[in-house]
C-alpha cells in the first residue's frame, strides 16, 4: 500500500512542479514584423538576359516590361533578429490586345524567390527586400485608386525600357549582300 501511496504523492508532486514551471517560463521569443513602406524586386527579361533592380511603393504599380508589380504588404524583422522578407504581391500581365489580366496574387519569400514565382514566358520577378524609404520619389498623394484593373495604362510608372535600341520599321526587309565570287577560305 506505502509503494501506491508513494507513486501518488510522486506524481501529485511532479504535476505540480510541472505546473509551476510551466507559469514561471519565459515566452516564447518572437520577432516582430516591421511594415515597410517600399518593396524591393528583381526582374529578369529572359530575351535580352538583363536583370533589373527596382523599388515599388505599397500599393502603387510598376510596370517591368509586361508586367505591372503592386506591392501590397511588405515585411521584415528588426536587425536583432535573422531577416524574413515577405510580401503580398500582385502581378498583371498586359496582353498583346493591352487587356490587363493577373496572373499572380499571393506571398513572396526573400529567401525563397522561387517558391512562390511569377509564371510568365519572358519576365521573371522576385522580391528581394523591404525598406522603409527610396530614393525613387514617392507617390502622388493625391491618387485615389490603387485598384490596377480600372488603372488606365497610362499611370502605371515603366521600372525600365527593356526594349533593344534598334529602330527598323515593320515593313523594312533587310537583304543582305552576297557577292557569288568572294572567296570565304574554303581551299579545296
Amino acid at each position: 500500500m506505502k509503494s501506491a501511496r508513494a507513486n501518488r504523492t510522486a506524481a501529485a508532486y511532479a504535476m505540480a512542479v510541472a505546473a509551476l514551471g510551466i507559469l514561471f517560463l519565459p515566452g516564447v521569443a518572437s520577432a516582430a514584423k516591421i511594415k515597410n513602406a517600399v518593396a524591393v524586386f528583381s526582374g529578369l527579361d529572359k530575351i535580352t538576359g538583363r536583370t533589373t533592380a527596382f523599388d515599388v511603393y505599397i500599393d502603387e504599380t510598376v510596370q517591368f516590361g509586361a508586367l505591372q508589380v503592386t506591392p501590397k504588404v511588405c515585411y521584415s524583422r528588426d536587425e536583432t533578429e535573422a531577416q524574413k522578407i515577405d510580401g503580398f504581391i500582385e502581378v498583371d500581365e498586359i496582353t498583346l490586345d493591352r487587356k490587363i489580366r493577373r496572373i499572380f496574387t499571393g506571398w513572396m519569400f526573400a529567401a525563397s524567390p522561387g517558391l512562390n514565382a511569377v509564371d510568365h514566358p519572358i519576365y521573371d520577378v522576385w522580391l528581394t527586400g523591404c525598406k522603409q524609404s527610396s530614393d525613387v520619389p514617392a507617390p502622388n498623394e493625391t491618387k485615389t485608386s490603387t485598384d490596377t484593373t480600372s488603372q488606365p495604362l497610362s499611370d502605371v510608372k515603366p521600372v525600365v525600357e527593356t526594349k533593344p535600341d534598334i529602330k527598323a520599321k515593320a515593313d523594312t526587309v533587310v537583304t543582305p549582300q552576297i557577292d557569288p565570287n568572294a572567296d570565304i577560305g574554303l581551299d579545296n
